[in-house]
């Protein structure tokens, strides 16, 4: 059994909740998470509770935005040559997208 930890809120984190993915839904899940640079758990309960994920810039995001831009690249490649486009491609495109955006918007926040 895992240890109890504690939430901001100083409540004890000691239920267990579990569901089964697709091994393409745990991939999408895993680059979600590995771009967030957030824990699966926390992403994970700020999805489910409908709270904002908030993307913050530091070496690992910036390493698995990178890896990720790479994969993107590679995809659409297999594209150009006569394949076509799956769904997990452009919901990792839009994600990246959206953490662009909000990179763009802080460095103007910023000046």
């Amino acid at each position: 059994m895992s240890a109890k930890n504690l939430d901001k809120h100083s409540r004890w984190r000691n239920k267990t909740v579990a569901f089964r993915v697709s091994p393409e839904e745990d991939a999408q899940i895993e680059t979600a998470v590995k771009l967030t640079g957030l824990t699966k758990q926390d992403y994970i309960i700020r999805r489910l509770l409908c709270r904002d994920v908030v993307v913050q810039g530091n070496p690992r995001v910036y390493k698995a935005l990178r890896d990720q831009l790479a994969a993107v690249l590679n995809e659409l490649h297999r594209i150009e040559a006569g394949q076509g486009v799956n769904e997990e491609l452009l919901d990792t495109i839009q994600m990246i997208t959206n953490i662009m955006k909000g990179m763009q918007e802080d460095i103007a926040y910023d000046r």
